[in-house]
């Protein structure tokens, strides 16, 4: 069953102003649209980590395909296909999936250079933007959201 929602009067403005017990809150004199942009730029951040995870994703099974490529090669010469699998492990096995590059190289390179730049200018956003402050776009959502008194609305663990 819901629960009914206090008069407007009751519910305290989302936007108010942060205090040291407070780390998520929107620091004095920032306005709803750098919030907002802020947001948005750590939304971007959450998105290129995803990515990463499925390069990460890339880089295993294009290991265990390798893997598994072996092993029937392996199969292939056991069964009277020797050829086949010489020509198997010759070409593919232990390929190169770029110019030069195994998956690891690729994951490697995507982390020290996109991903480690991504993160710094986000982090020096908020830094002086929101005095390092993170989620204040997602905090101020939660607490416009949540059903103050309701069970499993509680605004702090």
């Amino acid at each position: 069953m819901h629960q009914q929602k206090p008069p407007p009067d009751d519910r305290p403005d989302p936007a108010r102003r942060c205090s040291d017990l407070d780390p998520a809150r929107r620091p004095d004199g920032v306005d709803d649209a750098t919030v907002e942009a802020v947001g948005k730029l750590t939304e971007a951040l959450e998105t290129v980590e995803r990515a990463r995870g499925h390069l990460y994703s890339f880089h295993q099974l294009t290991g265990s395909a390798d893997l598994e490529l072996g092993t029937a090669a392996d199969l292939l010469e056991k069964a009277g296909h020797a050829e086949i699998a010489e020509r198997l492990r010759t070409d593919l096995v232990g390929r190169n999936v770029l110019p030069g590059r195994w998956t690891f190289q690729i994951v490697e390179e995507y982390d020290d250079d996109y991903v480690a730049h991504f993160r710094a200018a986000e982090k020096s956003v908020r830094d002086e933007l929101l005095r390092g402050r993170r989620h204040v776009y997602e905090s101020e959502l939660k607490e416009a959201r949540r059903t103050r008194g309701a069970e499993g609305h509680e605004a702090r663990p």
